[in-house]
């Protein structure tokens, strides 16, 4: 999907995994971390996070089965996903693509989005108590440590506002964040990503560095689309090697990971 990576640091590093972090996933990865030749990874004023696959996953996947339940109740037609990439895509932009793929023109669904989307914000909301949040290996520590340093922390991500802030707060990091930058108003990732910076820069700067951590090529491409550099972590679908084909400034197979990577030798 993406070329070859830029010169820097590749480690394999001794697996601090616990027992509960393990079973997040199938299977843990090996431990291993690139740092672009240069980059200080920690040393940024501004950082925008990812939420599904980068801060935490869902595995009862309540978000997405709600596209199905959202676009049954308004359109009275099942919603098919086959062929359409949900990771690393923004909500609008899933339904933009699942209805092109069917073949509908955009005058029979447009006019459906919003309240489309409302219903699948109105189904997550209702199914809180049965969404399973699982926390990725190392998030918080990263947070304190980014925080400690003064950054600027906020969330950049392709659920819509009210979605977004669900998530993060059934996972105990609200307090973590001081803005956001969601995708009611974005279908294209990149311009969701322009928007969270002009909201980071209003904050530390015009001219400040932003960085964005995600976990997919999408977040890769759409950081470099308005020339930010780039978090690439292994904790959602794509694995290092590929995340690594598309030119990050740092990956790593988990934020723990890069975390014990920086950390001091005791």
């Amino acid at each position: 999907m993406c070329g070859a990576f830029t010169q820097g640091t590749d480690l394999i590093l001794a697996s601090s995994t616990t027992p509960a972090e393990t079973s997040i996933t199938t299977k843990v990865p090996e431990p291993r971390v690139f740092i672009g030749e240069g980059f200080l990874w920690d040393e940024q004023p501004a950082y925008l996070f990812d939420i599904d696959g980068t801060l935490l996953r869902d595995p009862g996947r309540v978000h997405y089965n709600a596209f199905f339940s959202g676009v049954k109740s308004v359109m009275g037609r099942e919603l098919v996903l086959e062929g359409v990439t949900v990771a690393g895509n923004t909500d609008p932009g899933i339904l933009h693509d699942a209805f092109r793929v069917a073949g509908l023109d955009d005058a029979e669904w447009r006019p459906h989005l919003e309240d489309i989307l409302a219903a699948i914000r109105d189904e997550v909301l209702a199914q809180r108590e049965t969404m399973q949040i699982r926390v990725m290996p190392g998030v918080e520590a990263t947070l304190a440590h980014l925080k400690a340093k003064g950054a600027a922390v906020g969330v950049a991500t392709g659920n819509i506002e009210a979605i977004g802030w669900h998530k993060i707060e059934i996972a105990e990091l609200r307090d973590w964040f001081s803005f956001g930058g969601f995708s009611d108003r974005f279908a294209v990732r990149a311009d969701m990503i322009a928007h969270a910076a002009r909201i980071a820069r209003a904050i530390v700067g015009p001219d400040a560095s932003v960085c964005v951590v995600g976990d997919t090529p999408f977040d890769v491409s759409a950081a470099r689309a308005n020339q930010l550099p780039v978090i690439a972590v292994a904790t959602g679908r794509y694995s290092f090697d590929e995340l690594m084909d598309c030119y990050p400034d740092v990956c790593a197979t988990t934020l723990e990971a890069l975390l014990q990577q920086t950390a001091p030798a005791a």
